[in-house]
């Protein structure tokens, strides 16, 4: 446990000094990205991570996202979810469908810690001040199956990481790449990982900001900005045989402060699907693409004495210029994830490689998308 601890700590750090591709020309879309590009630019949001690296199988970890600093259950924000390929075991679907309305954290793991999760969030709701008479939660949790490099029948997170992941959540930059939920994740036949970006957007339009994290275990054809970088490296979804699938999983998270219901929160969540397609991913068969989407705005509480509910709401019409931060924030995240992943070897053996940065930067480079 000593040696986990020790890689919270340091880990961080270290990805902390690598350059994000946006740092290295590579550019993607057209509007601005908030200071620190991450789902955090979304003014509240929190995330908290723990990592788990033990010995040579244990590869996986906890990604808490909170939306705000108050209590969740008794001041629950306005949410939405998207199925983009449904072979995933995303918890707290129904009712937040249902409602219209989310009540607890974000916690993404891997697919079999999924009870888990669940089980820590309800924890961590109980004991809340204020929650002394809560007798149902509804916890949200999403996963992706990291057992290529992770033990994952060994089951190694326990509620304490999820716990530990929900306590050290900041609203400052946001670690990517191995960390979390993302370390023991294959993207693209690459070492894929947390991802994160955000936009912001032009007082004209709203000046509202979008912010994005992905969990990203998904496969395809990977494009970078337009470009085909899996077919200029040669490693893609069905190269060779029907053997070398495209299955995974991706988690999507979208936050924004503007003030949309759960209606539109739904169409914003679909556009995110088409930020992943963006970067070639296919939503296979064997893929759970999910989408969590949450607005800031318009908190609903738990308790009121009043019968109806006064909020004012984001006009359709206005609604466009969130539609393309979601996509633009979406792809970006996911490139981010890729490009601040590092080579991982794993349980039995395996490696995934890192994605070849020099030689990306060298295709980016050929086809002219890099701003040198």
């Amino acid at each position: 446990m000593k040696h986990i601890l020790s890689l919270l700590l340091l880990l961080p750090l270290s990805l902390a000094a690598q350059k994000r591709p946006r740092e290295m020309g590579i550019k993607i879309g057209v509007l601005p990205t908030g200071t620190m590009n991450a789902i955090t630019d979304v003014a509240g949001v929190k995330v908290g991570q723990v990592t788990l690296v033990e010995g040579a199988d244990i590869r996986t970890g906890v990604t808490a996202i909170i939306p705000h600093d108050g209590n969740l259950f008794q001041q629950k924000v306005q949410a939405a979810m998207y199925i983009g390929n449904g072979f995933g075991k995303l918890t707290g679907y129904s009712q937040v469908e249902e409602l219209g309305t989310m009540e607890s954290p974000i916690v993404l793991t891997n697919t079999l810690s999924v009870p888990t999760a669940a089980d820590a969030i309800i924890d961590w709701t109980l004991g809340q001040k204020g929650n002394e008479n809560v007798r149902s939660v509804n916890p949200v949790v999403g996963e992706t199956n990291d057992g290529f490099l992770n033990d994952i029948r060994g089951r190694h997170v326990r509620k304490d990481h999820v716990l530990n992941a929900l306590a050290q959540a900041e609203n400052g930059p946001v670690a990517e790449g191995n960390v979390g939920a993302g370390t023991g994740t294959v993207a693209f036949n690459w070492k894929g990982g947390i991802g994160t970006s955000s936009r912001k957007l032009p007082e004209k339009l709203g000046g509202y900001t979008v912010g994005v994290l992905v969990q990203t275990n998904f496969g395809g054809v990977l494009q970078v900005n337009g470009v085909p970088v899996g077919e200029e490296l040669g490693k893609y979804a069905f190269k060779e045989s029907i053997d070398k699938s495209a299955d995974g999983s991706c988690m999507m998270v979208i936050a924004t402060d503007a003030p949309l219901d759960a209606r539109n929160l739904k169409r914003l969540a679909k556009r995110v699907m088409l930020g992943m397609a963006q970067t070639g991913g296919i939503a296979s068969n064997g893929s759970g693409d999910y989408v969590i989407a949450f607005s800031t705005a318009n908190k609903v509480l738990h308790e009121t004495a009043e019968a109806t509910l006064s909020a004012t709401f984001l006009h359709n019409d206005y609604v466009s210029p969130l539609f393309l931060a979601a996509i633009e924030s979406t792809e970006e995240a996911i490139v981010n994830s890729l490009f601040m992943a590092k080579t991982s070897d794993g349980t039995q053996g395996h490696q995934v490689e890192e994605l070849p940065e020099e030689k990306v930067l060298e295709i980016m480079r050929k086809y002219g998308r890099l701003k040198e």
